[in-house]
């Protein structure tokens, strides 16, 4: 079998993911992912929460092979098929013709990693207004995991230069205030319900309506 395209990142942190949302979510749901990439997190997390349907999205139509190879190795039956999904688009998801039958009912849940520095500050926008239209109103949870910026918490080394490459390669990249992605989050009835310290400088935003 080909080797599949691999994300190291993904690879170190997809264990400290899977126990924050196994303190975090019950036993059983429906969580759409947003910005899949290689579909290590899909498979991993799919894998680790058996009692929940996973729904791994990318914009990219090129990486959808890729991530049903690494949930077919990963023998998790609980994760759908991956579909086309642009965060910017108003309607999700992006392709009508694939699985649009998943989003008829709302999710429990949606997952998106290490999104928000690599896109423009309006996806962050977009996700927060699809959160608002696809989480379930009562119980649904939108957690955002990544590096982040923080008034009054010094930033490491690391995410200093880490955040100067990113917008040396592209000037609308970088990390991300955590205090406008909060405030982008209010403007669509959602607020911050825990702020989780993850291994090497990261945060898992915990956001709901209530």
């Amino acid at each position: 079998m080909a080797t599949l395209p691999f994300s190291p990142a993904a690879d170190r942190n997809k264990q400290p993911i899977l126990e924050a949302l196994r303190e975090l979510l019950p036993a059983r749901g429906r969580a759409l992912e947003i910005a899949s990439g290689t579909g290590q997190h899909a498979a991993w997390l799919g894998a680790g929460l058996p009692g929940w349907e996973w729904q791994p999205t990318e914009a990219n139509s090129t990486a959808l092979p890729t991530i049903a190879a690494w949930v077919r190795q990963a023998g998790a039956s609980n994760v759908r098929p991956p579909c086309l999904l642009d965060v910017m688009e108003p309607q999700w998801p992006s392709d009508e013709e694939t699985l649009a039958s998943a989003f008829a009912r709302p999710f429990d849940a949606i997952f998106c990693a290490n999104m928000l520095h690599i896109s423009p500050w309006t996806a962050c926008k977009a996700l927060m207004q699809g959160a608002r239209r696809h989480l379930a109103a009562d119980s649904g949870l939108l957690l955002i995991y990544g590096p982040f910026l923080e008034d009054g918490v010094s930033t490491s080394p690391g995410n200093r230069n880490f955040d100067a490459s990113l917008r040396t390669q592209n000037p609308v990249w970088g990390l991300r205030q955590r205090e406008a992605v909060e405030e982008e989050a209010t403007r669509c009835g959602l607020r911050l319900r825990q702020r989780l310290a993850m291994p090497a400088n990261n945060l898992l935003l915990v956001f709901g309506f209530h």
